[in-house]
Formats: structure tokens, C-alpha cells, sequence
């Protein structure tokens, strides 16, 4: 029987919801992703909190708040406490836009859902992993493997492979096969017939035009608006895809020598861009090959400036293009330009993501697009007056009943029985009922408060403790000096670490100065509200720089890794009813896609069964290796341990013949140059090497058909049997294992 995996949809199927899926493999629960959308509806994670409590382990796939944004919330409220898993990529920009998230709407609404405190505490304890890396879990996890992969989409991305007794599970959503300028391409095609694949049909019906006519048509709209006097707003996510506009407008601005300015305005953004400027050795082969050769960092910009309020665009007159989040346009500095100007005709408004369900960018990219949108504008503004007379008061009332409070406490500490319970290990405390030492003599403490020294004092029967006690630290001392408890610096550091944090917001204090400023800003304030009917006169436009591979592509894809069975979330009813029935009839005859909180069991058919090898039979056998490996040709009978366990045996009669089997591979080039430095006369000639005057090695079958990753293919020797024939066949053997 396979491994036991069953499947189950907290969130995002047979709609556009966020991501969050719960994946149960030999009764070890995974949740991979933890998604929220940018209107922080709780009414989605009514499933979550139903299962929180029962996961044991977190997977994040890519640093956006559609895959981690419920985060910090399902940590402090609905009982997550799981290990998180994600790449360090995905752990840095995911807390960066969780900050971003956060700031933008606390300046608009009194948001507490989460705190800045709530964020750094669920991502404190991440574990951080690289790409391919194996991370063996432990406990009830015992013999599952998990290692990220490259998914394409996000700097950090993760396509997650996840394996148990010999099968994978492969989680592959918003993955993207082409090269762009900052990542590579998806490694999902270089999986074959995984036991059960995971993916998304967000991307079913669209197919997209090439990468060259889509940057075109988006420079040029571009070069168009802002040749006439317009204003271009980019609305962008914190620190997902704005990385691929950010090299997409830097180097167009450097090529054509353009004078207009661009902003990137975030809460976060110059922590954005520091972070992706540290992160080169995850982006494409290009950036990291000219890193490596010229020392040019691709995140040095030079044209594009960073802001964190809107103040710094004020300062600059004319025309000019604003990367601005969020890209949903529901709060953040986006949804204020866009209220600004979107009542000029020379304007525009250039989407480069769909936007979420419901929020004002996908209102304003439906078709026809509307002629105005009702939007709320908030606001943070000081108190004055009575209304700040009356927060100072409240305040004061505050304080005054948590002094009373702890006045109270004193008192009933003051009040304590003189018999009252010691806590051990503390010098401070000293139990008021063993006998003191007279006047007259002094003399150590005994018990655990030996290093105590009371000299003619005597405790009042209304204390606990004697005044001013003294605590000898005594340390013990070696050849070298004194002996120290390394375990004593590193509680300080992570101290330090711990109050560096809530200065400045980051886990390294890394949070841009005016955003600590606006965390650290303590003056009462309030939050007030207008509604506005803004005229839509500026033009809108959509071009796609998601980053996800088209419908085309995606079927493509899946035919290539075949998988034994398939699973379909996160589209819309119409994209996943239409990716099913082709897959049906084109990749494989099992394909799911679940209701949300429907659990579907795609446990294997495979035959696989756990064995033993017994100590007998194992010493006889004889390792030979194989590059990483040891491998053996055995010859058993299976049979059971006293536990119940299937074992394989000795033989008890002798071991049948068996035909030599040969183990491994061999390039023809490389085998070239071996029987030329052996003295043979060889060459390549109609695709075969011709070895001496009559020998021909070539390699017959299908190099596209691989099995367990290797091609199906064998090696033919073909020649009038002779001396040269059995000296160049020897040859041939040496490159591989014979068993």
C-alpha cells in the first residue's frame, strides 16, 4: 500500500480566494500557504480555525499576503503554533509586506486585527530553507522529506516537493516556465510521474503574447502618457512583481537616456530594495553571472527614487510614473493618487495584475470600465480641544486604577504569612523561618541561600525578607580562565535582538526611518471619513505582468510530468472545470477538484511495502559504489520478523544464476576522448562513434522518455567479433557497475 495523502481545501478552490490547503501525508498535517485577501475578510478563515489547532507543520510558497497574509492572525487567535517552513526570500519580503499592510491601513481605519508585535512573533521562529535543500522532519513526522523548489513567480518562490517511503508530493501553484528579468523559470518540468501533484488552474483560459510585444505595449503606454503631460500610477504589490517593473523601467530609462521621474512609495520601500539587492545568488543566471563578473549590482538604481510619503512626489512638478502600493487599491498610498487623479484625461492608471475579487482595481478593470466609483477617504489626524482633554483624562483614569491596582498587590504581598512558599533559586528571597544568626555571629546562610550574609540584623515579622541581602557570585576558574556558560551570551543577544525589533518594526531593524517614526508616533489621534464619487477620466489600461505560465503552457506542462493524480485548486468554477476535463482526457484518469473543506483521499496505488534486512543476509552482500550511493545485486526470501514485519532472508538453498546487469551511464563524447588516450583511432560519424576500422558504438531509443529521471536508452556495439572488438568492449564495461 503507498503512502497515505489526503487533501483538503481551507480556501481557494473553484474561485479566486486566497490560498490555504491542508495536506495530510501518513497522518502528518501540513498547511501550505496561509492566505488572506486585502479586505481581511474573517469570514475566510472560519475552515482555518477549525484545523488550526491540529496542524504540525507550515509550508509558504511565495511572500505575498494571497499566500501568507492570515499569518500572524491564525497565530494569535485561531491557535496555529505550528513549525513554518519558506525560503529566506519568502521569510524577508513576506514580513516586509505584512508591515507595509499594516501601516497602510492603520493610517485609515483603527485596524487590530493583527499588531506589528503579532507579525514579528509569527515570523520569528520561520525556519529558513535554500532551494533543493532536504529538510527531514522529526517526531510524528518521521521519514517525510520536504525541499523547496524554484517556482518562477515571486523572488523566493516555492514549488514544494514532499516525500515519504520513495513517493512525491508536489505543491506547484503560481508557478511561471519563462525566464524574466530577475528569476528563472519554474523546475517542475523536471519532475516524471510524481505520485500526486498539486496545482492551480488560475491561469487555464488566458494565453499570453510574447514577453517582447507585452514590455512594448507597456512601454509605450507609458512613453505615450507621459509625452503629453500625464501622470502614470502603477498600482504594485509591496515586494512581489514590482521587482520585475522596477528592472523592466530602469533599464528602459537608462537606454533611451529619459529625464521623467519614477517613484517606488511603499511604507517599506527602501527595505524592499535593500533586501532584493542581498538576494542576487535566487535571481536569474544573468543577474548573478554579472554580479560575479563585473561586481553590477542589478538593485542599484539610478533612476528610480525611493519614497515613503507622498510628500517626496509633491516636491517634484510635471509629469511623472508612481509605483505605489497596494495593487488592489483598497488602501495605501495607491488608492490616494489614484482619487488625485483620475479625473484628468491625460492620466493613467496601468495595471499589470488582475485585481482581487471585489476591490476597487477590479471594479475599474471590468469592461466597459466605469465612468465613477464611489471610494472612502480616511484619514489619521491629532486630537484637540475636548476631544483630547477627554483622551487625556481617560488616560489618566487608566493609570490611576493600575496604581491602585498595584498598590493593592503590595499590600497583599506586605500581608503574606511569614511561612510563605520560598521560590528556589532566587538570593533575593530568603525564608523568613529559619533560624537567623545572633547579633554576636555571622556566618553563611544555610540551604540554598548559603552566600547570604546576615550581620546583626533580624527580620520584623511583617517581612519576608531581610534588607539588602548580599549574593556572592562565586565563578569557577580553569587553566585558561574563568569557565563561562556560552548558553549566557546568546539569551543576551536574542535580548538585544528583541528590543532592537520593537524600535524599528524588522527583525533586524531594518524598517525604513519613517515608518519607525510613524510606529513610534504616540500622539492621540482619530480617524475620519468622507465618501467621494470620483469621476473616472483618466485612462486605464491592463497589461499582463503576473508572472504565471499561460493556459498553453500549462497544459504543456502537465502532460510532460504525467502525474498518477492530479490535483486542482484556485481558479475560477470555469478555469477549473475546463482544466479538469482536458486533463482527463490528456494527462492522467484521476483528477480531482475538491469543494472548500472537502477532503479527498489520493493515497497511491502503488504497490510499495516497508522490508527489513535482516542482519544475515546483509552480512553477505557486497557494496559497490556508485558515485553517492552503494549498490548490490541480492539474492533473498521474504519472510517476517517476530514483530510482524516483512524481512528479506538468506537463501536457504544456493542463489539462482542471474544475467550481469550493468549500472550507470556513459556520455559518447567523454568515452571519445577515453579510447583516443587509450591509442584508438575513433571519431563521430552519422551520429555513432566509429572506434578503430570496423567497431560502432552509438546509442539507440528515446532520449525524452525518462524513467525515475534517466532516459530509456542502450548502448549498441556493433563490429566483426576480433581482438579490436573485446579490447573496445572491455573498454565500454570499465565505465560502468557490473553486478
Amino acid at each position: 500500500m503507498g503512502t497515505s495523502v489526503q487533501v483538503t481545501p481551507l480556501c481557494g478552490v473553484y474561485n479566486e480566494n486566497p490560498l490555504s490547503y491542508l495536506v495530510s501525508i501518513d497522518g502528518f498535517n501540513f498547511l501550505i500557504d496561509c492566505g488572506w485577501n486585502d479586505q481581511f475578510d474573517t469570514s475566510l478563515l472560519q475552515p482555518l480555525s477549525r484545523v488550526a489547532s491540529s496542524v504540525d507543520a507550515v509550508l509558504l510558497s511565495h511572500p505575498d499576503t494571497f499566500h501568507l497574509g492570515a499569518l500572524p492572525y491564525a497565530m494569535k487567535q485561531l491557535g496555529l503554533s505550528a513549525p513554518i517552513y519558506a525560503t529566506e526570500p519568502v521569510y524577508r519580503l513576506g514580513l516586509l509586506t505584512m508591515y507595509d499592510q499594516y501601516l497602510s491601513r492603520k493610517q485609515v481605519s483603527e485596524f487590530d486585527l493583527f499588531t506589528l508585535d503579532d507579525i514579528d512573533s509569527a515570523f520569528r521562529d520561520v525556519t529558513r530553507l535554500t532551494y533543493s535543500q532536504n529538510h527531514y522532519m522529526s517526531g510524528k513526522g518521521e521519514g517525510i522529506v520536504i525541499a523547496p523548489l524554484v517556482a518562477g513567480h515571486l523572488l523566493g518562490g516555492t514549488t514544494w516537493r514532499i516525500t515519504k517511503d520513495g513517493e512525491d508530493v508536489i505543491y506547484a501553484v503560481d508557478f511561471n516556465h519563462r525566464k524574466e528579468r530577475h528569476l528563472n523559470g519554474t523546475v517542475l518540468e523536471s519532475f516524471v510521474r510524481p505520485a500526486v501533484l498539486i496545482t492551480d488552474a488560475f491561469n487555464a483560459l488566458n494565453n499570453q503574447p510574447s514577453r517582447r510585444q507585452r514590455d512594448q505595449e507597456f512601454l509605450d503606454a507609458i512613453d505615450k502618457t507621459v509625452n503629453v503631460g500625464g501622470n502614470v500610477l502603477l498600482p504594485v504589490d509591496t515586494a512581489g512583481r514590482v521587482l520585475e517593473l522596477i528592472l523592466t523601467l530602469e533599464q528602459h530609462w537608462t537606454q533611451k537616456q529619459l529625464s521623467t521621474p519614477i517613484f517606488f512609495l511603499s511604507y517599506v520601500a527602501s527595505s524592499t530594495v535593500d533586501y532584493a539587492k542581498s538576494f542576487l545568488e535566487w535571481m536569474s543566471d544573468s543577474i548573478a553571472k554579472s554580479f560575479e563578473h563585473t561586481r553590477d549590482n542589478a538593485f542599484l538604481l539610478r533612476k528610480i527614487k525611493l519614497v515613503i510619503n507622498k510628500s517626496g512626489l509633491e516636491e517634484v512638478p510635471g509629469p511623472k510614473v508612481v509605483m505605489a502600493s497596494m495593487a488592489s487599491l483598497e488602501a495605501g498610498y495607491s488608492h490616494d493618487i489614484f482619487v488625485e487623479w483620475a479625473a484628468d484625461p491625460k492620466n493613467l492608471v496601468l495595471f499589470t495584475e488582475r485585481g482581487q475579487f471585489g476591490t476597487l482595481a477590479r471594479i475599474l478593470q471590468s469592461n466597459p470600465p466605469p465612468k465613477a466609483v464611489k471610494v472612502t477617504m480616511s484619514r489619521r489626524i491629532p486630537l484637540v480641544g475636548e476631544e483630547l482633554a477627554a483622551y487625556e483624562e481617560e488616560q489618566n483614569r487608566i493609570k490611576r486604577e493600575e496604581a491602585l491596582k498595584a498598590t493593592l498587590v503590595k499590600e497583599e504581598e506586605s500581608k503574606a504569612p511569614i511561612g510563605v512558599e520560598v521560590i528556589t533559586g532566587d538570593p533575593m528571597v530568603i525564608d523568613a523561618n529559619v533560624t537567623h544568626a545572633s547579633s554576636n555571629a555571622a556566618g553563611p546562610y544555610s540551604g540554598a541561600f548559603k552566600d547570604v550574609l546576615i550581620d546583626g540584623f533580624v527580620p520584623p515579622s511583617s517581612s519576608v525578607a531581610p534588607m539588602f541581602p548580599f549574593y556572592d557570585n562565586t565563578s569557577e576558574w580553569d587553566d585558561f580562565g574563568e569557565v563561562i556558560n556560552p548558553d549566557d551570551y546568546v539569551i543576551k543577544d536574542d535580548n538585544m535582538e528583541q528590543s532592537s525589533m520593537h524600535v524599528d518594526g524588522d527583525l533586524n531593524g531594518n524598517l525604513d526611518e519613517g515608518s519607525a517614526n510613524l510606529i513610534l508616533d504616540s500622539t492621540p489621534s482619530k480617524v475620519v471619513s468622507s465618501e467621494l464619487t470620483v469621476q473616472v477620466k483618466c485612462s486605464l489600461l491592463y497589461v499582463d505582468f503576473e508572472g504565471r505560465s499561460d493556459g498553453r503552457s500549462i497544459k504543456s506542462i502537465l502532460a510532460h510530468v504525467a502525474p498518477l493524480k492530479l490535483v486542482l485548486v484556485h481558479g475560477s468554477a470555469e478555469a477549473t472545470e475546463h482544466l479538469k476535463q482536458h486533463c482527463l482526457k490528456q494527462v492522467c484518469p484521476h483528477v480531482y477538484a475538491p469543494q472548500l473543506e472537502e477532503t479527498i483521499d489520493v493515497t497511491s496505488d502503488l504497490c510499495a511495502y516497508k522490508v527489513q534486512l535482516s542482519e544475515k543476509l546483509m552480512s553477505k552482500v557486497l557494496f559497490k559504489k556508485l558515485g553517492d550511493y552503494e549498490i548490490a545485486w541480492v539474492d533473498a526470501e521474504v519472510g517476517k520478523t517476530e514483530n510482524g514485519m516483512i524481512s528479506l532472508l538468506p537463501l536457504s538453498g544456493p542463489a539462482p544464476p542471474h544475467k550481469t546487469v550493468l549500472v550507470g551511464d556513459i556520455k559518447m563524447s567523454d568515452f571519445k576522448q577515453f579510447l583516443a588516450s587509450k591509442g584508438v583511432q575513433v571519431e563521430f560519424a552519422g551520429g555513432a562513434l566509429r572506434c578503430g576500422e570496423y567497431v560502432t558504438i552509438r546509442k539507440v531509443g528515446d532520449a525524452s522518455q525518462k524513467v525515475g529521471g534517466a532516459a530509456i536508452q542502450q548502448i549498441v556495439l556493433e563490429g566483426p567479433l576480433s581482438e579490436e572488438y573485446y579490447k573496445i568492449r572491455e573498454y565500454l564495461y570499465s565505465h560502468f557497475y557490473s553486478l
